[in-house]
């Protein structure tokens, strides 16, 4: 299994091209250098644009029953493609009609010689042309569409989004930003997508993930050598980017070899910090203490079994907690409150110099100096904050070197890399697309997150998750990584009704599905 570095992720052997992993994300611009190379590396354009036409015929074969297919065709290779699909689906005995929205003649290249090589009519794509189609299929724009669509463009993208046909599109949907997954005007809502090669980072971040539909990614003869000198935008979080790291128990281990976390929690909103505490004893920390306010340790001692609950000082010192090294991870924030000395307690974790997790209210307590927090991080920490916590810390539009373009305050990409840049440390801006980013530039997005997570606590056994993991010895990226895609497989395992302190009991069965990943 591959480490997951952005660079290349294995290779095919000695002496032979670099190979891309399947989880890497791919910009639109990265994907327009792959294609220019792919020519030298002995796969032509014409051909891979046939065996993308083809794929997309295929796609909608296994989809959908014969119906009138209206294939809208734009004046690049995407309406290209659109061309080969609408043949292929003709030959295949499928009512097809083709709509060209520009002029024919303007067509170049292979996207010409594909309008050449379909034996109808081309006809002007307007609204009117909608009618009687029983499939649209979105050949119109390519991925990097960076403006919104106006005049004739947007009004037609609004027509196929009030006609009752399903849509299939190709690349990504009209109007969609496929380097960011975001819409600067109006885009197309599919109920297929389907790309080449590699998927983009558009296709998993919202709303693009949304828009897109179901998607399918086809293998349409790219070849290494055209790919190989790509360093990808990102990646798709999977196990193969971390599993050769994951912490399994070993037959000689013991629990103090798999680590002890430490959980700081406040006097108030106590279940927070043991939803914490019971994710990171479920994910793999061998021991977990819970040090608590003296308010709160009856309650909380009362509350918990197997994790260890220990009474800070009135003035939540943590001199004695900390005092023992074997407590190798620390975890602060969940239920932590805003109480002045919060903010003492967190750089006092991070002056500690072990692993550490911030979530919630160890963030929130620094909104108003968030230099105090960010200049005090180190690479061993990890920050897990939602969108308000996350501008609380670093505004909208971060402001730390190459990633600091005006305008990208939606790209959220750039806002986690950004921010990890910032304050060298593990960024898990969360959401239904969250994405970890690491200092060094590395970055992956989390698509198996299902809607049920938004849900009150939640959050908490994330950063429990990564406590627990950072406690059994992975590294601070993998860690989150793993975390969080464990936490998304837990949550679609237990279905509707979640509750987030049905979180820790279902991640056993998680590690059982990683476990047979193997």
């Amino acid at each position: 299994m591959s480490t997951g570095h952005p660079s290349v992720d294995a290779r095919a052997g000695h002496g032979a091209p670099a190979r891309l992993s399947p989880h890497a994300l791919l910009s639109p611009a990265q994907m327009g250098v792959a294609d220019r190379a792919a020519p030298a590396a002995g796969v032509s354009g014409a051909r891979l644009m046939e065996a993308a036409g083809a794929a997309v015929a295929r796609a909608i074969r296994e989809r959908w029953a014969p119906t009138p297919a209206w294939v809208l065709c734009g004046p690049g290779n995407n309406g290209g493609d659109g061309f080969v699909a609408a043949r292929r689906l003709r030959d295949a005995g499928w009512p097809v009609r083709v709509f060209l929205w520009g002029e024919r003649g303007a067509l170049r290249g292979d996207a010409a010689r594909a309008a050449e090589a379909w034996a109808g009519p081309v006809e002007a794509a307007m609204p009117a042309c909608l009618d009687g189609a029983g499939l649209i299929v979105d050949a119109l724009l390519g991925a990097g569409l960076s403006r919104a669509p106006a005049g004739d463009l947007r009004t037609l993208i609004d027509a196929v989004n009030a006609a009752v046909a399903p849509v299939c599109a190709i690349d990504v949907p009209t109007g969609l930003d496929g380097a960011s997954g975001r819409c600067p005007g109006a885009a197309v809502r599919a109920d297929l997508t389907v790309t080449f090669c590699r998927r983009k980072p558009g296709h998993l971040l919202l709303p693009g993930r949304a828009l897109c539909g179901a998607l399918i990614c086809a293998d349409i003869g790219m070849p290494d050598a055209a790919l190989g000198a790509i360093v990808p935008a990102a990646h798709a979080n999977h196990p193969d980017l971390w599993a050769a790291l994951f912490p399994w128990p070993r037959s000689d281990g013991h629990k103090y070899r798999r680590g002890h976390a430490l959980v700081v929690g406040g006097e108030r909103m106590l279940g927070a910090s043991r939803l914490a505490c019971l994710a990171a004893a479920r994910i793999g920390a061998g021991l977990v203490t819970l040090a608590t306010p003296p308010a709160a340790w009856a309650i909380q001692a009362g509350a918990l079994t197997s994790v260890m609950v220990e009474a800070l000082p009135p003035d939540g010192a943590l001199d004695q907690a900390l005092a023992d090294p074997r407590r190798n991870a620390l975890l602060i924030g969940p239920g932590l409150g805003r109480a002045p000395q919060a903010g003492r307690q967190v750089l006092d974790l991070l002056t500690a110099g072990r692993p550490c997790v911030l979530d919630a209210d160890a963030l929130s307590v620094f909104a108003a100096r968030p230099a105090a927090l960010l200049d005090a991080l180190h690479g061993l920490c990890v920050l897990t904050p939602h969108e308000g916590e996350f501008a609380r810390l670093f505004g909208p539009a971060p402001g730390a070197g190459d990633d600091a373009t005006p305008g990208t305050e939606d790209d959220k990409l750039r806002r986690a890399r950004a921010a990890a840049r910032r304050g060298g440390a593990v960024v898990v801006l969360k959401g239904a697309d969250t994405v970890i980013a690491a200092p060094d530039g590395r970055c992956v997005i989390n698509d198996n997150a299902p809607p049920t997570l938004a849900t009150a606590g939640s959050g908490d056994v994330l950063a429990g998750c990564v406590a627990g993991l950072l406690a059994a010895g992975m590294p601070a990226f993998e860690a989150a990584c793993a975390a969080v895609w464990l936490h998304g497989l837990a949550a679609d395992r237990l279905g509707p009704g979640l509750l987030a302190e049905d979180l820790p009991g279902a991640l056993p069965g998680a590690l059982a599905v990683l476990a047979g990943m193997d």
